[in-house]
């Protein structure tokens, strides 16, 4: 088909979403209550696996806000209250009940496969077109209206041109590769391997409402998660530098087993399990842009930015992004001036900026230093409780104000 043939079959939407995941599907649930014609382009077939299970609390408004919430909570996934962390014979837990900022203190720990269809469902039953397996190809800005080039299923080419257009394509960070957004990330490059199973866990004192997280008992940098589902199987996942990752012989199965098999409580915990699905790896995941919206567009989500898993920040960023963006969109619509730097890039970096301090103080090892000190004030513990529970954008909490110079002096009161 000659390129004036796909012009002259040209979609036009007033909203196109890259991208059905959880920034993507709230994003056109908003959009959708506003009365915005939307349509989200998917490359991948729902359901399709994703890491990334475990929820924070403040997630939890955006999908009272979306009108989600309802379906999320009958799906009857796994509760989540709190996290839980170990590092050899050190243990302490955190209840989000009892955290510094107001608000939801449970969520739950989801398989992304079936979540996310949930949620791509949810926004297709409020109006929202869904086109799986869909990928943008290309993107030109210059023209009146922002327009994509998309392949279909079967390799068929086609425009859609739009009025605006919100990439939350998650880690396929589509616009940032087409526009050459992409900037290095000011993170060491870091690599996991994960995978689910069947956990078998007879331990009386485990608790399957709080995500675990181990420290290596050696490499304080090297650590493990632990998310419980319902139905007896859990999430299992190593994070550390490649070349550790490397030093490991086999499959990755082969190499997340011994990793495991490095810590005793760990092993122990899961001398029963039966690894029944294949891991797989990811490398080299924290990236960032120069910017987050340009002519015509928003960067939603990791599609934007992408820290690091250990504080299970990426939905709860992905949720917030898409809540502003839809406002700022509402008022665009309605004929208003917008400055999306001002109004987006600044409010979402607040909470984004609070989550990097808090991984940077992790992978130095203050953190570790803080959440296993014996003794811990109250009040400083529910405020770092709050942003464990993704409560990062409340600037009445000091962590989230200062979160760098508070980690820091923290850290030297721990040692």
């Amino acid at each position: 088909m000659r390129v004036t043939e796909l012009e002259k079959a040209a979609k036009s939407v007033e909203i196109l979403i890259i991208g059905a995941g959880p920034a993507g599907s709230l994003a056109a649930a908003l959009l959708r209550q506003q009365g915005r014609q939307v349509l989200m382009l998917e490359r991948e077939q729902f359901p399709r696996f994703s890491i990334g299970e475990s929820l924070l609390p403040q997630s939890m408004e955006y999908l009272e806000q979306g009108g989600m919430l309802r379906a999320v909570v009958e799906a009857g996934f796994q509760l989540k209250n709190g996290a839980a962390f170990a590092h050899g014979e050190q243990y302490t837990e955190f209840d989000f009940s009892e955290k510094f900022s107001p608000g939801w203190s449970t969520t739950y720990q989801v398989p992304r496969a079936r979540f996310d269809h949930l949620l791509a469902l949810e926004a297709e039953a409020r109006g929202a077109e869904v086109s799986y397996r869909h990928e943008v190809v290309a993107i030109d800005i210059d023209g009146k209206r922002p327009r994509v080039r998309v392949k279909g299923p079967e390799g068929e080419q086609y425009f859609v041109e739009t009025s605006f257009i919100l990439d939350a394509s998650g880690f396929g960070r589509i616009l940032p590769r087409l526009l050459q957004l992409e900037t290095p990330s000011n993170f060491p490059v870091r690599g996991a391997i994960f995978t689910h199973i069947e956990d078998r866990i007879t331990q009386s004192g485990f608790d399957r409402n709080k995500i675990r997280v181990t420290v290596h008992p050696e490499r304080t940098d090297v650590w493990f998660w632990l998310i419980p589902f319902t139905a007896g199987r859990c999430s299992l996942g190593v994070v550390a530098e490649p070349a550790l990752l490397e030093r490991y012989h086999g499959t990755d199965t082969q190499r997340l087993l011994a990793l495991v098999g490095e810590d005793r409580r760990l092993s122990n915990l899961l001398e029963n399990a039966s690894w029944d699905t294949p891991a797989r790896r990811i490398v080299g995941y924290s990236a960032n842009v120069k910017s987050l919206s340009g002519r015509g567009y928003a960067l939603l989500g990791n599609a934007g930015e992408f820290l690091d898993p250990i504080f299970s920040s990426g939905v709860t960023i992905a949720f917030k992004s898409a809540s502003l963006a839809a406002a700022i969109l509402q008022r665009r619509f309605a004929g208003e001036t917008v400055d999306w730097f001002s109004e987006y890039a600044v409010p979402l970096k607040i909470g984004v900026d609070t989550f990097r301090a808090f991984v940077e103080s992790w992978y130095r090892g203050g953190f570790q230093r803080i959440v296993f000190h014996r003794n811990q004030p109250a009040e400083i513990r529910r405020m770092i409780s709050a942003i464990l529970a993704g409560y990062a954008w409340d600037e009445s909490n000091p962590y989230v104000r200062e979160p760098r110079r508070r980690l820091a002096a923290l850290e030297e009161l721990c040692w």
